[in-house]
Parts: C-alpha cells; sequence; structure tokens
C-alpha cells in the first residue's frame, strides 16, 4: 500500500505525520488489495473550537472510498476516520463476495 500524506496550508510535525502513518498502516489487515491511501490535513477557518479536518481516499481495485472527518485534535480526527473507513472497506469486501 502507497501512502502519501498532505498537510494543507501549514507544516505537520514530524510526530503527527508518524501517529497517522502507523495508524494508517493497520488498514491492511481488513483488505488485503489496498494501492493507495491518500491523507489529507486541513485547517478550518472559520472559528469554530473543532477545527482539524482529515480526509480520507483509500484505493482499491474498481472503487475509491472516501471519508472526511472533523475533529478537536488531527489525533482524534484520524481515529474517527479510519473508523469510518473500516466500516466502508468491510461493506466493500462483503459487496465483492456477493453477500
Amino acid at each position: 500500500m502507497n501512502l502519501k500524506i498532505d498537510s494543507i496550508h501549514f507544516k505537520a510535525d514530524s510526530k503527527l505525520l508518524k501517529y497517522i502513518e502507523k495508524k494508517s498502516m493497520k488498514i491492511d489487515k481488513y483488505f488485503d488489495k489496498v494501492i493507495d491511501l491518500d491523507v489529507k490535513l486541513k485547517l478550518e477557518s472559520n472559528g469554530q473550537v473543532r477545527d482539524k479536518i482529515v480526509e480520507f481516499i483509500l484505493k482499491v481495485p474498481g472503487e475509491k472510498l472516501f471519508t472526511s472527518s472533523v475533529e478537536k485534535t488531527f489525533e482524534a480526527a484520524t481515529d474517527t476516520g479510519l473508523d469510518s473507513l473500516k466500516r466502508q472497506l468491510k461493506k466493500f469486501k462483503d459487496k465483492q463476495r456477493g453477500r
């Protein structure tokens, strides 16, 4: 699986990047044919308390799965987004098996 992490309009520190990489690599346990995972980190600029956005685009054969999560911290948004992505991946896998 190829992992690409982009931080939009800011510089993410290495600790955050390592955290996201460590958590994202576990997605292979749910589906072994994952091609790419693109992660985009954004800061919401409307002044709310919940202002960290993490978007995941997961490419699997014949499909792209997308999820976006907004939380107070990038770590929490990463966890929430990956949970959503895991559920989508399980549904995708079940559809392929014909369930």
